[in-house]
């Protein structure tokens, strides 16, 4: 019986996949895969850019306490609105605060809810989208329906509205944040997996006779993969929009945290006397949401062979 069930096997496999996978599976390595995929990443200018920004935002926040000149919280009143100088190279806010050091340990703040927002997105979108995707029915139409109405609201003003309810904390604004983009997960995960349930490989899987479970998480899920991670990519840039916009409305981040949206709130009311406690959490917003969308964007095009092959045509017509 075992021996039938492996000749069996072999049959389904050898009709519904070619000889040259078998090959193919073989020298591609993961090794090798990810020493390519990281090639055409390196050779997306942008996308370079942005992974070297996102490395040093990251290696910022990590070692922080070495990297600030000063605690951030400390208070010298009689340095209050310093202009930047050598001792200072931020300036100081109201409170004579150094406001290089809050800047530097804002990045915390930022990257942290960027990250565990996006994770929680994805922890309960991507599940919803894999179930709706690959079972339809009634179920797909009533979670598409809810996310529908999740994305009828303007990102910002639900997250308003939840912390709101809340209160404002930093949990409750990761919360907020996590929620307004589960919709985005989900779809996207829904749409691949409408593509690929009736693909050959996955068909190969159910003749075997692997339960529905086993399916979705070893063949259909894995091929996901790739639009899911720019995704998530894309999303904490956005995200570290929105949370800067919570603490800028002091629904954030509550004081003496420093968070980048909490700096810009409090420089408002001396935006003409000390310009510079707005400017420089201000670029710091700017170069994060940026350099996330430029390595957002290069794993896109590395990871889709359509974009790869369209950029490759482009260089050859410019050449010509």
């Amino acid at each position: 019986m075992r021996e039938q069930g492996t000749g069996n096997r072999e049959q389904v496999a050898s009709v519904l996949l070619p000889p040259s996978a078998f090959r193919l599976s073989v020298a591609a390595s993961p090794p090798r895969r990810l020493a390519a995929f990281v090639g055409r990443l390196a050779r997306n200018r942008l996308a370079l850019v942005g992974a070297v920004i996102v490395v040093l935002f990251v290696v910022m926040s990590l070692f922080a306490p070495w990297l600030a000149p000063r605690d951030p919280n400390r208070q010298i009143a009689t340095d209050a609105l310093q202009g930047p100088s050598l001792r200072y190279p931020f300036g100081t806010d109201n409170l004579g605060r150094d406001s290089l050091s809050r800047v530097i340990f804002g990045a915390r703040v930022s990257l942290f809810v960027g990250l565990t927002s996006m994770a929680l997105a994805a922890m309960i979108g991507v599940p919803l989208g894999l179930v709706a995707g690959y079972y339809g029915s009634w179920f797909d139409s009533l979670a598409m329906r809810a996310m529908d109405t999740l994305l009828a609201f303007p990102a910002l003003l639900l997250a308003i509205f939840i912390v709101a309810v809340l209160g404002p904390s930093l949990t409750n604004a990761i919360l907020a944040v996590g929620i307004i983009y589960i919709p985005a997960f989900a779809r996207v995960t829904r749409a691949n997996v409408l593509s690929l349930r009736e693909k050959e490989f996955v068909e190969a899987e159910r003749c075997l006779g692997a339960s529905d479970g086993r399916v979705m998480a070893r063949t259909v899920l894995p091929n996901c993969l790739s639009p899911l991670v720019v995704q998530f990519s894309l999303g904490v840039g956005y995200a570290m929009l929105v949370e800067a916009g919570l603490s800028f409305l002091g629904l954030g981040v509550q004081p003496p945290t420093p968070a980048w949206g909490q700096m810009v709130g409090l420089a408002r009311n001396f935006i003409t006397l000390a310009p510079w406690l707005i400017t420089f959490p201000g670029v710091a917003i700017f170069l994060a949401v940026l350099a996330f969308n430029f390595l957002g964007d290069g794993l896109r095009e590395a990871t889709d062979p359509r974009l790869r092959g369209q950029r490759l045509a482009a260089g050859k017509g410019g050449r010509a």
